[in-house]
């Protein structure tokens, strides 16, 4: 397969290595698109794309940037949109259906989706959706095997408003445990400071996925706790309660837990284990980047007949 792949230039998240596992499954021609360039798509492809050189051509885009020039987009042949963001389609934010909205424009296009859940529900609104999780970067996070004299942290941001009930949840907890949260460099650091924690504290409060951070402490050996984000959600990642990880709804659930381990160091240890061995063997980037790749293979779907705009807009009322 042909794979022409537009990522974003500048994004927060370094994901080099999933780039690189998708282009070790496929002929691919990565791409990577700055803020003007993904704000002129029509311009770019103009300029320096030869569609019918791709059997698969695959956003990874801006969203906000998509979603302003979705008259170009319906243009492009053999579409597809890797999502990690879609979970903002079911949630109280700023992008609440929109990604919806988005993807009616676009009804032979494939939707490669983080969240299982999210997938099903897109799958059930029409839509081609396809389930690859997020996952970690095996090149940079492991577990170094170092004492782990922090015992209870968390590593990022609580800042911006998408991180409200995650803010909320750790100043709960801090009240009544100690507590570290603290951010860190990418890197070096970042490694090394998960590899110093031994029970890491997850709060994608409302989110209804499984953000990055889950993988990367899982991979470098701490005993991940994780806010639930449903049955169904951990039965398709192979996530089981006190096994390979510690599942929590409340403060509450996190404090009679951790008694338990921590009176238990066995245990403790078990489900640290049990939780790397999990997401090294399923969840790398490496394992991403190829399933990624079998979900691009099969046929997409064909193109709606002429008028379907027209039809489309009278459903949604537009």
């Amino acid at each position: 397969m042909r794979l022409l792949f537009l990522v974003q230039a500048e994004q927060r998240v370094i994901l080099d290595r999933l780039y690189e596992g998708i282009a070790s499954h496929c002929d691919c021609d990565l791409r990577w698109l700055s803020r003007d360039e993904q704000a002129d798509l029509q311009g770019y492809f103009r300029r320096e794309v030869d569609v019918a050189r791709y059997d698969r051509i695959l956003f990874f885009l801006r969203f906000k940037q998509e979603i302003r020039q979705v008259p170009f987009i319906r243009s492009v042949p053999n579409l597809a949109i890797l999502e990690h963001d879609a979970y903002q389609n079911y949630i109280p934010c700023k992008y609440t259906g929109k990604f919806s909205r988005h993807y009616a424009r676009l009804p032979w296009a494939r939707v490669i989706s983080s969240g299982f859940m999210v997938s099903e529900r897109l799958r059930q609104e029409g839509f081609d959706a396809h389930f690859v999780p997020k996952g970690y970067d095996q090149a940079l996070l492991r577990d170094l095997w170092l004492e782990r004299d922090l015992e209870l942290a968390f590593v990022g941001s609580t800042k911006s408003g998408a991180y409200s009930g995650r803010k909320a949840l750790l100043d709960e907890l801090g009240k009544v445990e100690n507590l570290l949260v603290t951010r860190t460099q990418s890197g070096e650091d970042y490694l090394n400071t998960l590899n110093r924690i031994r029970f890491f504290v997850s709060a994608d409060v409302g989110m209804g996925e499984y953000m990055i951070k889950n993988f990367e402490a899982m991979a470098c050996g701490c005993v991940l706790f994780a806010y639930d984000q449903g049955e169904a959600e951990n039965r398709a990642l192979g996530f089981v309660d006190m096994h390979n990880l510690v599942l929590y709804r409340t403060v509450a659930d996190i404090q009679a837990k951790l008694a338990v381990l921590r009176a238990d160091p066995q245990r403790t240890q078990a489900i640290a284990k049990r939780g790397r061995d999990l997401v090294t063997e399923r969840y790398s980037f490496a394992a991403l980047g190829k399933a990624i790749v079998e979900a691009l293979e099969p046929p997409l779907r064909s193109r709606p007949e002429p008028g379907w705009l027209d039809r489309l807009r009278s459903r949604l009322g537009v």
